[in-house]
C-alpha cells in the first residue's frame, strides 16, 4: 500500500485567499473534477437517448444501461478499494479517465460506420462504469494530499457546489447538444471532457510516498476494510444512512418525469425547468454546510440537513399545474440542499478520520453499499407504480428519504455536538 505525504501548509499566502487561488494542485483537481461531472451529466442523457431513438430500444433496455454503468460497485467495488491503496492513486486516475475517453469514443465511431448496436452499448456502459469505481475511489484518496487538513472543509464545500453546478449544465445543455450533433455524436463532447481531465490529473504534483514494506495480501486488505467500517460506529452509522437514503432517493427521482408528466399534467419543457431549477438547492447548500457546521456543530447540522430539511420532500406528491409547481420546487431544492451540504460535512469527517492508508478501501466498501442501494431503488420504485399506481409510489419513495435518517437517530450523531476531528484508532498489524 501507500502513504500519502500531506502537502506542507502554505505560509505565504494571505488567509483571506481562497483556495482555489493559493493551492495550484487542489485547482487542478477541482477542474478536472468539475468538468468530469459536466461530461457524465452528458452521459447519462445521451446514453438512454442513443438506445430509445436510435436503436429504438424499449424502457426495460434502456433502464438496463443504468443498471450496467451501477453494477461494478457491486462486483469490483471491494478490491478495487484495496488495489487503489497501494497503488498511486494519480496514476489510476490518469488510466480510468483514460480509458473512459476511448471507451466513449467508440460510439460515435461504431455510428459513423455503420456498426453501432445495443450489446456495444449495454458494453461501453459497463466498461466506463467500471473506470468510474477506480477513478472515484482513487480521487477520494488523493484528496487529503492535495489539500491540508484544515483547508478540506472549504475543498469540499467548492468540490461538491461547483459539481452540482455542473451537473445542472451538462443537463440543460445535454438535450441542445444532442440535437445539434444527434444523439450519437454528442458523446465526441464527452470525450473532450475526459481529455481536460486527463490534463489537470496529469499536472498535479502532491506526493505519493511508498513505504518500504511490501503489500499485503489482498483479501486481507478487503477484509480489513469491511472489519473497520463495520466495527467503527461513526463508519457504521454513515454506511447504513448512505445506503438507505440513495435507496430512497432513487426511488423517487426515477418515477419523478413520468409522475410529472402523467399525475401533474406538467408539459415536457417545464419539466425539464422544474428539475434543473430543484438542483439549484445543492449549490446553496455547499455555499452554507461548513458555516452551519461551524454554528451548530457538525453533528447537529448533520440532522438539520438530512433529517429536518429532506421532510419538505413530502411536498412533491402535491405539484400540479400553476402554483402547483412550487411544491416540487421547494421540496426538490430543500433535497438536494439537504443531500450536498451533508456530503460536505462526512466527506471532511472522513478525511480527518480515516488514515490515509485506509481512506481507499474504507472508501470504497462504504461506496459498494451507498452505490449498490441505487438500482434497487429504482427497481422497488417501478414495482410500487406497477402495482400500486405512481401516485402512491411517489408518497412511499419520497417518504423514505427522511425516514432513512432515523440511521443517524439511533447512533452517537444524536448524542454529539460535533462529528470527531481525530483519527480513528489505526487497525492492529
Amino acid at each position: 500500500m501507500i502513504t500519502l505525504a500531506r502537502r506542507p501548509a502554505t505560509t505565504d499566502a494571505p488567509a483571506r485567499r481562497g483556495l482555489l487561488r493559493r493551492n495550484r494542485d487542489f485547482r487542478l483537481l477541482y477542474l478536472g473534477e468539475v468538468t468530469g461531472k459536466f461530461g457524465s451529466s452528458l452521459t447519462g442523457l445521451a446514453l438512454p437517448l442513443i438506445a430509445a431513438t436510435v436503436l429504438h430500444t424499449g424502457p426495460l433496455g434502456v433502464s438496463a444501461l443504468t443498471a450496467a454503468t451501477w453494477l461494478p460497485w457491486l462486483l469490483i467495488g471491494l478490491p478495487a478499494g484495496a488495489w487503489v491503496d497501494r497503488l498511486p492513486r494519480r496514476t489510476v486516475m490518469l488510466c480510468s479517465a483514460a480509458a473512459s475517453l476511448l471507451l466513449y469514443l467508440t460510439v460515435p465511431v461504431a455510428g459513423a460506420l455503420g456498426l453501432l448496436g445495443y450489446p456495444q452499448l449495454i458494453a461501453v456502459a459497463f466498461c466506463a462504469g467500471t473506470s468510474s469505481v477506480f477513478f472515484q475511489t482513487a480521487y477520494t484518496a488523493l484528496l487529503p494530499a492535495v489539500v491540508d487538513a484544515a483547508d478540506r472543509g472549504e475543498g469540499n464545500a467548492k468540490l461538491h457546489g461547483s459539481a452540482s453546478a455542473a451537473q445542472l449544465v451538462g443537463l440543460g445543455s445535454g438535450g441542445t447538444i444532442a440535437q445539434l450533433l444527434g444523439p450519437v455524436n454528442s458523446l465526441l463532447a464527452n470525450t473532450v471532457t475526459f481529455l481536460l481531465s486527463l490534463l489537470c490529473t496529469s499536472r498535479i504534483k502532491a506526493r505519493e510516498e511508498r513505504p518500504a514494506a511490501a503489500p499485503r495480501n489482498l483479501r486481507q486488505e478487503v477484509g480489513e476494510g469491511l472489519r473497520l467500517v463495520l466495527g467503527d460506529p461513526w463508519l457504521r452509522t454513515f454506511l447504513c444512512f448512505g445506503g438507505l437514503s440513495n435507496l430512497a432517493l432513487t426511488a423517487y427521482q426515477s418515477i419523478q418525469v413520468v409522475y410529472l408528466l402523467d399525475q401533474a399534467k406538467l408539459s415536457q419543457d417545464l419539466i425539464g425547468t422544474l428539475i434543473a431549477a430543484a438542483g439549484l438547492g445543492g449549490i446553496l447548500g455547499a455555499a452554507v454546510a461548513r458555516r452551519v457546521g461551524t454554528a451548530l456543530g457538525t453533528a447537529r447540522a448533520m440532522l438539520l440537513f438530512q433529517l429536518v430539511l429532506p421532510t419538505l420532500v413530502l411536498l412533491i406528491p402535491l405539484t400540479a399545474p400553476g402554483l402547483g409547481t412550487v411544491c416540487y420546487l421547494v421540496g426538490g431544492m430543500a433535497v438536494s440542499a439537504g443531500v450536498v451540504a451533508g456530503n460536505v460535512l462526512r466527506a471532511t469527517f472522513n478525511q480527518r478520520y480515516v488514515p490515509a492508508d485506509l481512506l481507499g478501501r474504507i472508501s470504497a466498501t462504504t461506496a459498494v453499499v451507498v452505490y449498490g442501494t441505487m438500482p434497487l431503488g429504482a427497481l422497488l420504485a417501478g414495482v410500487l407504480g406497477q402495482t400500486l399506481g405512481l401516485e402512491p409510489a411517489m408518497w412511499v419513495s419520497c417518504a423514505g428519504v427522511p425516514l432513512a435518517a432515523l440511521a443517524l437517530l439511533l447512533s452517537p450523531v444524536r448524542r454529539q455536538r460535533d462529528l470527531p476531528e481525530r483519527p480513528m484508532a489505526a487497525p492492529v498489524r
